[in-house]
């Protein structure tokens, strides 16, 4: 069994920052890349950003203002947020791409998501 939680989401208002966490628990081998997504109502799910060992992606829209990053314990993904905008309000996802004991192959394992509030 493989758990994701996270953590940290909240009501802000714009121009303000939050920071948000996610932790993967259970019978996890190795994890290659981890990441956030968001949805918004009425939207599609969309990437904000992934890291992988040696790379980081964001999105364009957050490309200057989020950052990503790994804990030492390296089961842990945090998304530092600054100036958030109204458009930023979503529900996010935490993503990571593991191996679970047993398997052979990576598989794509989701959070249950928190919802970020940027109010104007």
């Amino acid at each position: 069994q493989v758990q994701l939680v996270e953590s940290g989401g909240g009501l802000v208002q714009t121009g303000e920052s939050l920071r948000l966490s996610c932790a993967a628990s259970g019978s996890i081998v190795s994890i290659n890349a981890m990441g956030w997504y968001r949805q918004a109502p009425g939207k599609q799910r969309e990437l904000v950003a992934v890291i992988s060992p040696g790379s980081t992606n964001y999105a364009d829209s957050v490309l200057g203002r989020f950052t990503i990053s790994r804990g030492n314990g390296k089961n842990t993904v945090y998304l530092q947020m600054n100036s958030l905008k109204s458009e930023d309000t979503a529900v996010y996802f935490c993503n990571a791409r593991l191996k679970r004991v047993g398997n052979f192959a990576y598989d794509d394992y989701w959070g249950q998501g928190t919802q970020v509030t940027v109010s104007s």
